[in-house]
């Protein structure tokens, strides 16, 4: 088996995949041994280790993290009847989790450097509707949190972040998805380090994590009783995925140092490529490049131009006013303003190939084809 992934890694560079070997394998030995495979020891070990990497007071596992957005929206009292604040630019599941709660999502344009929410276009989006806004902290690093606290602060509104690809980010030395009312983190097969699928609530409000707890487990404050104080629903987390997770955290600083390592190599070695710009990091900010990514010209050429070398590359997220799914304007609002700015990052983004796996050989070999495209362009 080994053998075969190697001859497939030469042939092909991927743009993301996660660092597994036998370290996931003794953890899953574990709970096979133990016959427990749904939320038992591991995964409050996970969740310990959770709230010890960040911080937070409570961690509560949940079966992904578009679920953990969900949670988090519930326990807040966010429903039918309520607005939500979110950036344009974002992955889907940020929306999404907000029709899911019954409210409706209000789009954000961000801002052109950290392609995060831009509070000062928020402030003309609050009604008497308006009960939370949510930052997210988008393609690892973090929204400026001071402004959208006091933003929130002003509007008496509450603050979820979607810190869903954000594991290890800091603002100003606090782990992101901690300044809020409540924050989740994502542990998806792609994110910097995952379970395969998981999600975490994070809360320092013991209230919210007693409601997010009682939602994934049918209502209950506990399991193995079949009395339920309020509606719930099954989020559950399983030991399998924190099996995974326990041995994930383990490596996380090698993770995001190696991430760290690739990132600065292409920014060093790009910067004569005229087309070709890194993406802003807020000097505020530490930030885990869960993928390192450019503006450019002409990003879907690049990608064609790359896939025929055998190199993976991904373009950014669409713009939630663009989606297909909006189009008939019953499931959001604020779709009609002005996202000028989204539209350009969407149009010019691309992320290169950024796996704790890649080799020096491998980057230099998809600098070198990035740099060949842009000099036969030119």
């Amino acid at each position: 088996m080994r053998k075969s992934l190697e001859q497939v890694e030469r042939a092909l560079i991927p743009q993301i995949e996660p660092w597994v070997d036998e370290s996931e394998l003794r953890e899953l030995t574990r709970v096979i041994d133990s016959t427990f495979l749904v939320e038992h020891e591991l995964t409050r070990e996970f969740e310990s280790m959770t709230a010890q990497l960040t911080g937070a007071k409570n961690a509560v596992a949940v079966c992904n993290g578009t679920m953990a957005l969900f949670t988090c929206l519930k326990a807040m009292g966010i429903g039918p009847g309520h607005e939500v604040i979110v950036p344009d630019f974002t992955f889907i599941a940020s929306a999404n989790a907000v029709i899911l709660a019954g409210a409706v999502p209000v789009l954000c344009e961000v801002r052109e450097d950290t392609f995060c929410i831009d509070v000062v276009r928020a402030e003309g989006l609050v009604t008497g509707r308006t009960k939370a806004i949510m930052p997210v902290h988008l393609y690892g690093q973090s929204a400026d949190v001071p402004e959208v606290m006091a933003f929130a602060k002003r509007h008496g509104l509450q603050v979820l972040e979607d810190a869903a690809e954000a594991i290890g980010v800091r603002y100003e030395g606090r782990h992101v998805g901690t300044f809020g009312d409540m924050g989740i983190l994502s542990y998806y097969g792609n994110k910097t380090i995952t379970c395969g699928e998981g999600g975490v609530v994070l809360t320092n409000n013991d209230a919210l994590a007693k409601a997010a707890y009682r939602i994934k487990n049918y209502g209950r404050d506990r399991k193995g009783t079949y009395i339920h104080e309020t509606i719930g629903f099954n989020f559950s987390f399983t030991d399998l995925q924190a099996a995974i997770g326990i041995a994930q955290m383990k490596k996380l600083s090698a993770v995001i140092d190696k991430k760290r390592e690739i990132h600065d190599r292409y920014v060093q070695e790009l910067q004569s490529v005229e087309p070709f710009r890194p993406v802003y990091v807020d000097p505020r900010c530490e930030p885990v490049f869960w993928f390192t990514s450019f503006l450019c010209e002409d990003p879907d050429a690049l990608c064609s131009f790359l896939r025929e070398q055998n190199i993976q590359t991904r373009r950014f997220f669409m713009p939630l006013h663009l989606q297909p799914c909006y189009a008939d304007g019953k499931h959001i609002r604020g779709a009609d303003d002005d996202f000028k700015i989204s539209e350009s990052i969407y149009r010019q983004g691309i992320s290169l190939p950024s796996s704790y796996s890649l080799t020096e050989g491998d980057q230099a070999h998809v600098i070198e084809q990035i740099r060949r495209f842009y000099a036969n362009r030119n």
